[in-house]
């Protein structure tokens, strides 16, 4: 058996391997940053252009967090995000490098992976634009959800994820028997 299928809870994954899933992160942000650079080519600032009934790009600046929280504040919330990612991607791949590679935690490793490559996808933002670039558009009888993008996407189903296993394993703690897939 491999170092990786023998790890207990709470041993680090070898590098080789939570290195590894870290890809899927860098893939998160290759694709959020590759969507951004095009939107902000292609569109001008507020332009909407329809693709379904339900569906547009559009191309605005988010100062704050979700649903525009805190854009308003005065500039200070820019670096509260930027350290809050920050804290938390580290945080994040910490868990990464103790679970990775255990059998029953792939929900586990792939969530964390999402959460962390969006929040240093819109961490990239905030650096070079001073806020996040924010494109789809996604409404419904005149209705629009707040516009996010790409990295949005990822923390949501990476939180989703998290939460998903959470609910299924209780935090890794299984009794004699239990299955962990």
């Amino acid at each position: 058996m491999s170092d990786a299928t023998t790890a207990r809870p709470g041993d680090a994954a070898p590098a080789a391997v939570w290195l590894k899933w870290l890809l899927l992160a860098v893939a998160v942000i290759l694709s959020d940053q590759a969507s951004k650079l095009w939107v902000l080519d292609v569109f001008t600032l507020g332009e909407s252009r329809p693709v379904t009934e339900f569906f547009n790009l559009v191309l605005v600046y988010n100062r704050g967090a979700a649903f525009s929280l805190l854009a308003s504040a005065g500039g200070w919330q820019r670096w509260f995000f930027v350290v809050l990612a920050a804290a938390v991607s580290l945080w994040m791949g910490a868990m990464l490098r103790r679970h990775a590679g255990q059998p029953g935690h792939r929900p586990l490793c792939i969530g964390l992976n999402l959460v962390i490559g969006g929040a240093i996808g819109n961490v990239i933002d905030r650096f070079a634009y001073g806020a996040v670039v924010d494109f789809l558009d996604v409404h419904a009888f005149g209705w629009h959800w707040p516009a996010f993008n790409l990295a949005d996407s990822a923390i949501c189903l990476g939180v989703a994820l998290l939460a998903w296993h959470e609910l299924r394993h209780g935090g890794g703690k299984q009794g004699p028997g239990e299955n962990a897939a």
